[in-house]
């Protein structure tokens, strides 16, 4: 329950969603789809899954208002933000969105797929944007930062709740490893900036996409046992950039919040290396 009150306390909304710098990069303190997502994972990771608990009926409640949302699925940034300090990707933009959409409509989908009630329309909308999502994938377009993590989650989540005769997956699954082989980025001196390494979508050896990238997962956790500052955590790669100029004090505070981030930030760097014996 504790561990819960943490999360609700950090940018619960009175319409059920989340905002206020839940995702540090994004100080909007309006709900939005994508920092919602970011608290479904936050709840995930400490195994919450009480769909009784008002913070879980808040959540139902924004996400089946329609709010933030196209036939197509959820905003990835949404108009509000522009209002706020933010990195210069959450600027409202309907262009981005267009692909940037599909790594958090696939995330929600999952959630909902899993909690939501069969026969709510919540659920009966979320199955039908996950066959909107399978036949978007066929198309091999743009899919945005989120996207390809998206697709690992929603291919999980359909085999694990047995969906497959509900579902067509033959596609995805048959392509989703060679597009996930393809992203990552093989050269460390890259790393040092924002780019797609092998942690983004292999979590430990049991991860489906781990065979054939043994060489290159052993190179990530050689690189952030070197990088790592002596009596300190790692920093983040990205920047602001133009927005940097119109919000310094609230980028510092970004990149420390960042820090602690239990997925990006050091305890999810240190659950990788312990998942791969690197840590005791």
């Amino acid at each position: 329950m504790e561990k819960t009150r943490i999360v609700l306390d950090m940018g619960y909304t009175s319409d059920g969603g989340f905002g206020s710098a839940l995702e540090p990069d994004c100080w909007n303190p309006n709900s939005s789809p994508y920092t919602t997502l970011n608290a479904i994972g936050k709840l995930d990771g400490i195994g919450f899954a009480d769909t009784s608990h008002p913070i879980m009926r808040g959540i139902f409640r924004y996400l089946e208002s329609g709010a933030h949302s196209t036939e197509d699925g959820w905003l990835f940034n949404i108009p509000s933000n522009n209002g706020y300090p933010r990195a210069p990707w959450w600027t409202y933009s309907p262009s981005a969105n267009e692909h940037e959409h599909l790594g958090v409509t696939a995330g929600i989908v999952c959630f909902a797929l899993e909690y939501a009630e069969k026969d709510s329309p919540f659920y009966k909308r979320s199955l039908m944007l996950a066959e909107k999502l399978l036949a978007r994938f066929k198309e091999n377009g743009k899919r945005g930062d989120m996207g390809l993590s998206g697709y690992c989650k929603l291919l999980s989540a359909i085999k694990r709740l047995g969906l497959t005769e509900a579902l067509d997956i033959s596609y995805l699954s048959a392509n989703l490893k060679g597009a996930v082989d393809e992203a990552i980025v093989r050269a460390p001196a890259k790393w040092r900036e924002y780019t797609v390494r092998p942690s983004q979508f292999i979590e430990s050896p049991a991860s489906p996409y781990y065979k054939g990238n043994e060489e290159i997962i052993e190179k990530e956790l050689d690189y952030l046992i070197d990088t790592r500052p002596a009596g300190g955590v790692w920093g983040i790669s990205w920047h602001w950039h133009d927005n940097y100029a119109k919000y310094p004090e609230e980028f510092a505070i970004s990149k420390n919040w960042w820090r602690a981030d239990p997925g990006t930030g050091a305890p999810g760097k240190l659950k990788f290396l312990r998942s791969f014996g690197r840590l005791e």
